[in-house]
């Protein structure tokens, strides 16, 4: 059988397209109408690659929730540093002035 793609008039209502067959055995023309999945059904390969896609995006927004949490955490862990860093600048000033009037003390002393 061989699709001779012309499109019939009497079942092209609406957006089906419809071909005649013609055997080479026959000179009788065969009609087949080609019917369109509705937009709610989909070929396999293409719920596939949709699911992919879904996944891929669930995937990335997951990625970026973390992202954002573990940059927030390092902000954090920074600041606790600065702030320990401080205190230990403030001690080591404190005891450097300490040891400094303790050896004008024994210095006196010696005198």
């Amino acid at each position: 059988m061989a699709v001779t793609g012309d499109e019939t008039e009497s079942a092209a209502t609406g957006d089906i397209p419809a071909y005649q067959l013609r055997s080479p055995n026959s000179s009788l023309a065969q009609s087949i109408v080609l019917a369109e999945s509705p937009s709610n059904m989909q070929s396999p390969s293409s719920q596939h690659a949709e699911e992919i896609t879904r996944k891929r995006e669930v995937r990335l927004m997951k990625n970026r929730e973390a992202a954002r949490e573990c940059r927030r955490k390092k902000k954090e862990y920074v600041k606790c540093l600065e702030n320990r860093v401080a205190v230990l600048e403030n001690q080591n000033k404190t005891l450097i002035e300490e040891l400094k009037s303790l050896k004008d003390i024994y210095c006196h002393k010696a005198e």
